[in-house]
């Protein structure tokens, strides 16, 4: 992925740090990739009600803009909304990427949000005892976040800066990565009547 880029706002400020952070896990569906494919094709039934409690208003056909509820620590909070796109498939590629969101810039902060799913067929299991298909969804996220400190909190040290940053972009991947791909394979498995797969340790 590239190197992502701030609104030329924030490129010369003294006060803006920026954090990223790129994180990968797996998510097992008891199902076929074109099966899986159709219903992530079909976001529009689904996205709100697996990104909930988190607020989604929808931004054209393929696009929704997510307020991701407060974050905070060194004493400043933030309640960032993000503009995200979901492309539709490219030979059971999915990305989702950061689009804008009208009236919705803040001079506190920036997300560049740019994520790939990759649906492959694990040909090497089934299901046991119902023999039903497994399909790996493998999910990789780039995650880079700009924030204008407060004045005084730039004096401090800068490993105590770049704690905080790293702290604030585990909480934003948590309540995204974590709880939307748990929620959607929940969804998939109980609209479809399936046995849902065990859910396996988490990797940050």
């Amino acid at each position: 992925m590239e190197d992502p880029q701030p609104r030329q706002v924030f490129s010369a400020d003294r006060q803006v740090r920026r954090y990223r952070s790129r994180f990968a896990d797996v998510m097992e569906m008891y199902a076929t990739p074109e099966q899986v494919g159709v219903y992530l094709d079909d976001h529009a039934s689904w996205f709100r009600r697996c990104a909930a409690p988190m607020e989604v208003r929808g931004l054209g056909r393929n696009g929704y803009a997510l307020t991701l509820g407060r974050f905070g620590n060194l004493g400043f909070e933030l309640e960032p909304t993000i503009g995200l796109a979901l492309q539709p498939a490219d030979a059971n590629v999915f990305r989702i990427a950061t689009i804008a969101v009208p009236s919705a810039s803040s001079d506190a902060y920036d997300v560049n949000f740019q994520a790939v799913l990759r649906l492959c067929n694990d040909a090497q299991r089934t299901t046991e005892p119902e023999g039903m298909a497994v399909t790996r969804v493998e999910w990789l996220l780039d995650l880079s976040i700009w924030v204008r400190l407060p004045g005084l909190v730039t004096l401090l040290p800068e490993p105590l800066l770049a704690g905080s940053g790293d702290h604030l972009l585990r909480q934003i991947v948590r309540r995204i990565s974590r709880r939307l791909t748990w929620k959607v394979q929940q969804d998939f498995h109980r609209i479809n009547q399936l046995a849902l797969p065990p859910r396996p340790g988490h990797r940050c």
